[in-house]
C-alpha cells in the first residue's frame, strides 16, 4: 500500500466516523425509554424531571443536541455519563486497555492454534490426522464464543478446574498500577506472580473468543495449503529432496496465508464484537461489560462514545489487515 492510499484510506475514517455517529445519536434519541425518568426516585417532581433533562441537553432538539454535542466531541469532551456520573472519554479509556489485552491474548491464541491444525491437517492429508483435524474444525466451526464461556464456567464448577471465572485480577492484591495496561506492564516490571495471576484469569474468555476464530483459520488455511502443494514451485522442492514439512512451511506456507490474512481480517472485528458477551458472562472489567451497562441505564452519552470506540477499533484493524496483506503480497509491495 503507498502513501497515497494509506493517506486516502485515513482520510474516508472521518466521514466514516461522522456517519455512525450521526446514526447512532439519532437512533438512541428515538427509541422508547427516558434516561432522566430512570435517574430519579419515585417521588421526583416534573421540575426535577426538567432541570435535569435541561442539563444533560435533552430538551432540545435533536439535530441541535447532535451539532452541540459534536462541537465537544471534536474538542475531545463526549460529555458526562448520566449513571456513573463521571466523564465518558475517561471511564472508556480506563476500561479500553482490558479489552484489548483480551482481544490480543485471544487473537494470538487463534493464530497459533488455527495454524498448528492447518499444518497437521496438510502434513496428514488423507489420513487420520487430517480427519481427527477436519472433525475438532467442525466442532469448533459449530459453537460460538459465548458459548464456549458458559461450557468453560460449567466446566470448573462442576470439574473443580483450577482457574478463575470472574473479574480481571484477584480482588486481594493491591497494586499500584501506573497505567490500565496490567499485563504489559507486568511483564515491563518483571513481575511474574502478578502476571501469572492476570494470565489465570484471562486464560478462559480468551481462549472461548479464540476457538471460532481459530476454526475458521485452519479451514482458510488448510485449503490454502493444499492447493499451495499442487503448484510448479512445490513440485521443483519435491525433487531436490526436501522433506514434506520443510516444504510445508518453508515453501508453502507465506503463499498460503495471503487468503487467510485477508479473510482472519474480517473476523477480527466479530472477535472484537465478541468480547461484549464474553466480559459479560466472566465480569471482565472492559469496554464491552461496560457497554451492556449503559444500555441496560440507558446511559446515552456513554453509549455512544463506546459505540465509537468499537468504529475506531473496526477501523484500525481493517487498516492493519490491508497493510498486513501488502506485506504479504509481493505484487502489492512492488506497486
Amino acid at each position: 500500500m503507498s502513501r497515497a492510499q494509506l493517506l486516502r484510506r485515513l482520510l474516508l475514517t472521518i466521514p466514516t466516523l461522522f456517519g455512525v455517529a450521526l446514526i447512532v445519536f439519532i437512533l438512541l434519541r428515538v427509541v422508547p425509554g427516558d434516561p432522566i425518568a430512570m435517574m430519579l426516585p419515585p417521588g421526583a417532581g416534573e421540575e426535577d424531571i426538567a432541570r435535569l433533562r435541561a442539563l444533560y441537553g435533552l430538551d432540545r432538539p435533536i439535530l441541535e443536541q447532535f451539532l452541540v454535542w459534536l462541537g465537544d466531541a471534536i474538542g475531545g469532551d463526549f460529555g458526562n455519563s448520566i449513571s456513573l456520573r463521571q466523564d465518558v472519554l475517561s471511564l472508556v479509556f480506563s476500561r479500553l486497555p482490558a479489552t484489548l489485552e483480551l482481544a490480543f491474548v485471544a487473537v494470538v491464541l487463534a493464530i497459533l492454534l488455527g495454524t498448528s491444525m492447518a499444518l497437521v491437517g496438510v502434513y496428514g492429508a488423507r489420513r487420520l490426522p487430517e480427519w481427527i483435524v477436519d472433525a475438532v474444525n467442525g466442532v469448533l466451526l459449530a459453537i460460538p464464543d459465548f458459548l464456549w464461556g458458559l461450557v468453560f464456567i460449567l466446566a470448573v464448577v462442576v470439574l473443580g478446574w483450577g482457574l478463575p471465572i470472574s473479574g480481571r485480577i484477584d480482588p486481594r492484591l493491591d497494586i499500584d498500577w501506573a497505567t490500565q495496561f496490567w499485563i504489559l506492564e507486568s511483564i515491563v516490571r518483571l513481575d511474574v506472580d502478578t502476571l501469572g495471576v492476570l494470565l489465570r484469569h484471562i486464560l478462559l474468555p480468551a481462549i472461548a473468543l479464540a476457538l471460532p476464530l481459530a476454526a475458521i483459520i485452519t479451514r482458510v488455511l488448510k485449503a490454502s495449503l493444499m492447493e499451495a502443494m499442487a503448484q510448479d514451485y512445490v513440485q521443483m522442492a519435491r525433487l531436490k529432496g526436501l522433506s514434506r514439512g520443510r516444504i510445508i512451511v518453508r515453501e508453502a506456507l507465506r503463499n498460503a496465508a495471503i487468503p487467510t490474512v485477508t479473510l482472519t481480517g474480517v473476523q477480527l472485528t466479530f472477535l472484537v464484537g465478541g468480547t461484549v458477551l464474553i466480559e459479560r458472562i466472566f465480569a471482565y472489567q472492559g469496554i464491552g461489560n461496560m457497554a451492556i451497562d449503559a444500555v441496560i441505564n440507558r446511559d446515552l452519552p456513554l453509549i455512544q462514545g463506546l459505540i465509537l470506540t468499537f468504529a475506531v477499533l473496526f477501523i484500525v484493524i481493517n487498516l492493519a489487515v490491508d497493510l498486513t496483506y501488502a506485506a504479504l503480497n509481493p505484487r502489492l509491495r512492488r506497486g
